[in-house]
């Protein structure tokens, strides 16, 4: 992917104990004594990906890249005990004071965008800049959308079908994935696992790659993913209001933003971020023309660097 900054590893790969039972898996790249940012992977449960390091100018920037609980590197895996949006919010504070990190540009995508907006509503000091791509506001809406039937289902019908079968039709998705997903048989939950993470695996770019989609169903992280977003999408992203970020926007609206959105995004429809470009007057809103919902996709990873390299002169 040449139109990203070439690949890189990490400088230091760490761990921080945030509770009895969590600890985290972060990495640090770049320049060690240059701009601070923090990258927020989607799901939740997805993890880090070695390309995700390569957004950001490794002269410029000190980029801290974490993967959040229960995803990824961190113990224990696909754990839901103590894992909800706010959890995850203290996580990204305590990590900050951890480093030694006065303020940081945050960049997060889909899940990711929602934590970021989360964590900047909470502690609007400790956020230099926010970079948001397929903006998701855990609204029911939104939830509907993805997992109902009147929603992405129209748009792959033939996915759809897929989803629904692995939990033998039931109305109550929601509950059976989370049934299925808990078991204690290894393969009902891997089996339930795949199907999840074949369904969203299968809307991610603009152009679905089928040998992708197996990787991602066949991964040790599909468990993660399913596992982790079931729980949350069951409890409404732990959200106090069906509108809760729009409704304290107010108490980031001094944090520059910048909005990266796939057009033909269809697990998070443009209009989400359409809605918090109004909420956030001083935000700037770039809705990509040929973008979906992967931050990897040529467009959208062009649209993305070209934002941190602006924010990082």
């Amino acid at each position: 992917m040449e139109h990203l900054y070439p690949p890189i590893e990490p400088y230091a790969i760490e761990t921080l104990s945030v509770s009895e039972l969590h600890t985290l898996s972060f990495e640090q790249v770049g320049n060690p004594g240059g701009r601070p940012a923090l990258f927020l992977h989607g799901g939740p449960g997805v993890g880090i990906h070695p390309d995700y390091r390569r957004f950001f100018d490794p002269e410029r920037y000190r980029v801290v890249l974490l993967d959040q609980r229960g995803a990824g590197k961190s113990t224990p895996h696909a754990e839901i005990r103590d894992n909800t949006t706010w959890d995850i919010v203290d996580d990204l504070e305590a990590l900050r004071q951890h480093l030694n990190i006065e303020d940081w540009v945050v960049m997060g995508g889909s899940w990711g965008s929602l934590l970021a907006l989360c964590y900047a509503i909470r502690h609007p000091e400790s956020v230099a800049n926010m970079i948001i791509r397929g903006v998701f506001l855990g609204r029911p809406w939104e939830l509907d959308w993805i997992y109902g039937p009147k929603g992405a289902a129209h748009v792959y019908p033939d996915e759809w079908q897929r989803f629904h079968d692995a939990i033998d039709g039931r109305p109550d998705i929601l509950t059976a994935y989370n049934e299925l997903l808990g078991s204690d048989d290894p393969e009902i939950a891997h089996r339930a696992a795949a199907a999840w993470s074949r369904w969203e695996g299968s809307m991610n770019a603009l152009f679905p790659s089928e040998d992708a989609m197996n990787l991602l169903v066949n991964d040790h992280t599909s468990l993660s993913i399913a596992r982790l977003e079931a729980h949350y999408a069951a409890n409404d992203f732990f959200l106090p209001g069906d509108n809760y970020v729009l409704d304290n926007a107010e108490a980031m609206a001094q944090i520059p933003c910048r909005i990266i959105q796939g057009r033909y995004d269809t697990i998070c429809p443009p209009l989400s971020a359409w809605e918090l470009a109004q909420a956030l007057p001083g935000a700037d809103l770039n809705i990509v023309a040929q973008g979906a919902h992967s931050p990897l996709d040529t467009e959208m990873a062009k649209a993305l660097r070209s934002a941190a390299d602006e924010l990082g002169r």
